[in-house]
């Protein structure tokens, strides 16, 4: 991915979404675009004009860390777009990663502490494109049988967007869309030169209007924790907590968890998919 472009499309689109008076600026005119100008961004950093915009076009040789914070101080920046923010200025100072070898794979600690998960919990781990690369057999019976999937197509990203069922599956699709899409730019800005990782971006801007429309936004969101409601083709309505842990092998890989609150039907679901198991309960 183009290291440059993917640094000027975050940073004009973080400054349109700033109104002037949200920073003590007054509004020039009434026909100018929304958001703040680079002469503004400029001013609240406390840099040039003309060094502001070279960093916005991708021409600002190596800027320090100091200067990054306080662009994402002037923009309003949370944690993750400052992330994503140096990320992207400062790659072209880096050594360029070497790419991955062969596919993604766990710790067998890892696939053991999924599979004592699986009496009640679903769960799986992530890759850094979102690939599901384990999982256990609960995952599977609630979301897809990951199992009689091609590898390409063991992707969260892809089911949401390419599989017609996931609009019925997730009952916020949108919401878990922009979600997906935003931890997937991030995953952009750490690994520019993952190859494999700008085919899937690329495959699905090409195939997904719904996906060119989000992408467009340059959203950016680490995956956390949160709740979400699904409908389920053969248990129905489930409310589920999600939580995501990094793991710390340094490749990008999250493990993530689904619960259900103690007594409450969604829990009483899980049950029945423990019972039924994948190959014949599938929420996708």
């Amino acid at each position: 991915m183009d290291r440059r472009e993917e640094l000027s499309d975050f940073l004009r689109t973080r400054r349109a979404r700033v109104q002037p008076e949200s920073v003590g600026l007054r509004r020039q005119s009434r026909g100018r675009a929304p958001g703040l100008r680079r002469e503004d961004v400029a001013q609240l950093a406390g840099v040039s004009v003309d060094y502001y915009t070279r960093i916005e076009q991708g021409r600002g040789r190596n800027p320090s860390p100091e200067i990054l914070i306080a662009i994402g101080r002037a923009l309003n920046l949370d944690e993750d777009e400052q992330r994503h923010l140096e990320a992207l200025a400062l790659s072209e100072s880096r050594p360029a990663r070497a790419p991955q070898r062969g596919g993604e794979r766990v710790r067998p600690g890892v696939q053991r502490l999924l599979d004592a998960f699986s009496a009640t919990t679903p769960a799986f781990v992530l890759g850094r494109r979102m690939d599901v690369i384990a999982w256990n057999p609960l995952a599977a019976a609630l979301i897809t049988d990951f199992g009689a999937l091609p590898a390409a197509r063991r992707n969260m990203v892809r089911l949401a967007f390419m599989d017609p069922a996931a609009r019925e599956f997730y009952r916020d699709w949108e919401e878990v869309a922009r979600e997906s899409i935003a931890h997937l730019r991030l995953a952009c800005g750490r690994y520019p030169d993952d190859a494999a990782l700008a085919a899937l971006v690329g495959e699905l801007s090409v195939k997904s209007e719904d996906f060119r429309r989000l992408w467009s936004k340059h959203d950016v969101k680490q995956k956390g924790f949160g709740r979400k409601r699904l409908h389920h083709r053969s248990v129905g309505e489930l409310e589920l907590d999600y939580e995501a842990f990094a793991l710390s092998d340094g490749g990008g890989k999250t493990l993530v968890t689904y619960t259900a609150e103690a007594g409450s039907s969604s829990e009483q679901a899980l049950q029945l998919l423990g019972m039924v198991g994948a190959a014949d309960a599938v929420g996708i």
